[in-house]
């Protein structure tokens, strides 16, 4: 009875279409239940009647329903109320049915619960939980956390060795990679009790060999950096490590082991594919170079060969035509020079001039008119002009039967070239040239046609005809000549030094010292501007100025005999300048004539008797040119002349002892009390400062005036002596730049005359006229 009176509920809301409709398909859409009718709401009196009083306000339904389909009453806008029930026969969402509560599944995710129904308060984000629990932490001490922190320190160390070795602190570097060395080989072993061998991680065991033979090179500790590369080279997990024979090959060239270094460099060769053109070039060149230093030219020949076919480049060039020069093939030095004329630069000059007016274009061409890829643009063209002017000179008195023809076809092939403005270069050598032969009218025929071209070789002409007149004696064509060169270049030093010679000439010695100034503004390498300046300070007998400026060029002209005089010179002009007389006798201690430096020294000590240095000095050039007895006579006198002289009695205690004398347990005893005193001197000098101020502030000025005074009158001397030991050596090589052009002489009217040292064409081939093309050992950073 029960399911028959649901199904008469449920036939009741069933309305079929009318029969009539059957062809509207759009029929029944306009119609609407009329509860939904608000439009009606205002005269709907049931309606009115629930809004201004709590009669439609219900309290929840709690209570038990029997039946599967729940209805509730429906206000209508006509008074009526109807029940309006489930239409799938289910009970409501929330609904108590047998004592249970329906959950709200269907609206749970929007954060509706059941809980809401008790009166809770809406929370859809679990706001009212309070923050979430912290994150558990990582156990540090874990195996993995440990490898991971290791080897994040093994990486540092070789970054920061790296960093040392680019800052030019080898030795720190080397350091550095030592203890990543350290380092990694204990993650190796961390790593193995961990893990299985193939996740240990090559990549960085490989950079921390690498770094350590790296840094091991350059350190010049060339064993440990073999070692270390065949370390690497022989294990064979690592892939591709035999291009670091290469390298093996740089440390035997460095060492002169001409036949191991040819060897690694061919190992390394077949280690290079093919596709890798560069590299193999690169290689092929250092093959070429050992060849030139082991004196096989024939054998350079073929390797400069090969990479002037393949791929041609400057290096490669100027070395081919040198090997030729070396074995004196006249028409291969002339093919090769050709080849070398020839090598394309790759420099795009339009692209640096503006073409039109337009001001965005103007503003691109003069931001790349100096940026970095036009100062190396810069670069490779002054080398390539470099090796260009140096293979002509080289070459030309030799291709042809005359140095005139030699260089009139260097000039021709040149100017037929890329490099037309070396022509001009070339032909100022040729002058130059006959300068060194005596034929001044030749060279002064083609300085004259040279003075006619553009600004910078009418400087470099005039200049030179300057230097001619002036050696001629014909001080006004020089004095001329040298105005042409200065108007034409104002910044060329010879030019000025050439005018500074012709105003000293004419007496004008202050006019003189300004041109000889500006010349040293210009280059402070131009030693005939200095020279010049000193002589120039003499006539003005500022003589501590002109002593000045010869130490100066002392320190560049090292075995300058023409400097020595003037400075000897000075001497003889103020024997007792103090300096001069240290500086003298430090020099022959350097050369090792102890008995001439003994002369200076004791002269010294006759200026500044107070000075026990000067003592001790003779005293030890007794002691080291083996004349023990004078040195121990000379020891005990100043003994007795400065009794508190630790320095003295250390001297005399050493003597004595190695003399087998018996005098040296007095001098022990004496030097043991001085000793004593002197800490106990200290300790006072220390407790004093501690006690009060103004007596400790009074003692200390005193103190300080006197050390003062004592520092001042030595300091003099000392820095000159601290100047003097930086100085280097006599046996090592004086190295003057190159110049292109003839610079002028610097002469002393009444004095010595002095020549530049020029460039001259070479009778034979030194390892500085190759172009070395080795590869370094650079770092490759992680």
């Amino acid at each position: 009875m029960k399911f028959k009176n649901t199904k008469v509920q449920m036939m009741q809301n069933v309305h079929l279409a009318p029969e009539t409709d059957e062809d509207d398909l759009y029929s029944g859409y306009n119609d609407y239940n009329p509860i939904y009718d608000i439009e009606e709401l205002e005269n709907d009196a049931a309606f009115q009647q629930a809004v201004r009083t709590s009669h439609g306000r219900r309290p929840p339904i709690t209570a038990k329903i029997s039946s599967t389909a729940v209805t509730r009453p429906i206000a209508t806008g006509y008074g009526s109320k109807t029940s309006l029930a489930s239409s799938i026969g289910r009970p409501m969402t929330g609904a108590i049915q047998d004592g249970v509560t329906r959950p709200m599944t269907a609206v749970r995710a929007a954060g509706f619960t059941k809980a809401a129904l008790r009166g809770s308060a809406f929370d859809p984000l679990s706001q009212s939980r309070g923050p979430a629990p912290p994150l558990e932490a990582k156990k540090k001490d874990s195996p993995e956390e440990k490898i991971k922190q290791l080897e994040k320190e093994v990486n540092e160390l070789v970054e920061e060795s790296c960093i040392a070795s680019s800052c030019g602190d080898l030795k720190l570097a080397l350091e550095k990679a030592k203890d990543a060395g350290r380092k990694e080989r204990v993650l190796v072993r961390q790593r193995e009790q961990v893990t299985t061998p193939e996740n240990i991680n090559l990549d960085l065991t490989y950079s921390v060999l690498f770094n350590l033979a790296s840094q091991y090179s350059v350190n010049e500790m060339y064993a440990e950096a073999l070692n270390t590369y065949q370390v690497i080279v022989k294990n064979k997990m690592f892939s591709n490590a035999g291009i670091l024979k290469m390298n093996m090959g740089n440390i035997y060239l460095k060492q002169r082991n001409y036949s191991k270094a040819i060897k690694f460099y061919r190992m390394a060769l077949d280690q290079v594919p093919s596709v890798n053109k560069q590299m193999r070039i690169k290689i092929m060149q250092n093959i070429g170079v050992t060849f030139i230093q082991a004196g096989q030219y024939s054998d350079a020949i073929n390797s400069y060969e090969h990479i002037m076919s393949m791929a041609p480049n400057l290096k490669a060039g100027y070395n081919l035509t040198i090997c030729y020069f070396a074995v004196g093939d006249r028409e291969k030095m002339k093919k090769a020079f050709q080849k070398l004329i020839t090598v394309p630069l790759e420099i795009d000059e339009d692209k640096y001039i503006s073409p039109s007016d337009d001001p965005h274009t103007n503003l691109v061409t003069e931001a790349i008119k100096n940026d970095h890829l036009r100062q190396m643009e810069r670069e490779r063209k002054a080398m390539a002009e470099k090796y260009i002017m140096t293979s002509a000179k080289l070459i030309a008195p030799v291709i042809e039967t005359s140095f005139a023809a030699g260089y009139d076809w260097c000039v021709e092939v040149v100017k037929a070239s890329q490099y037309v403005e070396l022509a001009n270069d070339l032909e100022i050598n040729k002058a130059v040239t006959y300068l060194r032969q005596k034929d001044y009218n030749q060279a002064v025929e083609i300085l004259k046609v040279l003075e006619k071209k553009d600004s910078r070789v009418k400087s470099a002409a005039a200049t030179n005809l300057s230097a001619l007149y002036y050696m001629g004696k014909d001080f006004a064509q020089a004095s001329s000549y040298a105005d042409i060169a200065v108007n034409s270049d104002r910044y060329n030093p010879a030019a000025l030094t050439n005018k500074g010679n012709t105003v000293f000439a004419n007496g004008d010695y202050e006019k003189a010292a300004e041109f000889y100034k500006e010349a040293l503004r210009n280059d402070s390498s131009c030693t005939e501007a200095l020279y010049n300046i000193g002589l120039t300070y003499e006539k003005l007998n500022r003589l501590d100025e002109a002593l000045d400026c010869f130490l100066k060029l002392h320190s560049i002209l090292r075995n300058s005999a023409e400097v020595l005089y003037q400075i000897a010179n000075s001497y003889r002009y103020f024997p007792c300048n103090i300096e001069v007389i240290e500086w003298l006798g430090a020099y022959y201690i350097d050369t090792q004539f102890w008995e001439k430096a003994i002369q200076y020294f004791e002269r010294a000590s006759l200026i500044q008797p107070t000075q026990v240095k000067w003592q001790l000095m003779v005293a030890s050039c007794f002691r080291r040119s083996g004349n023990y007895q004078k040195a121990l006579d000379t020891y005990k006198d100043t003994h007795r002349k400065f009794p508190e002289n630790v320095e003295c009695l250390r001297f005399l205690v050493r003597l004595c002892t190695d003399l087998g004398l018996k005098d040296a347990q007095e001098y022990a005893r004496k030097l043991k009390r001085l000793e004593k005193m002197k800490e106990i001197r200290e300790q006072r000098i220390k407790s004093g400062r501690d006690g009060s101020g103004g007596s400790r502030g009074k003692r200390e000025g005193s103190a300080s005036g006197d050390s003062g005074q004592n520092y001042s009158a030595s300091s003099k001397g000392e820095r000159l002596s601290a100047r003097l030991r930086a100085l280097p050596g006599t046996n090592e090589p004086y190295e003057s730049s190159s110049n292109k052009e003839i610079d002028a002489s610097y002469v002393d009217p009444l004095g010595p005359q002095i020549e530049r040292p020029k460039t001259a064409a070479k009778k034979r081939i030194d390892e500085d006229d190759f172009a070395d093309e080795e590869l370094g050992d650079d770092l490759l950073p992680e």
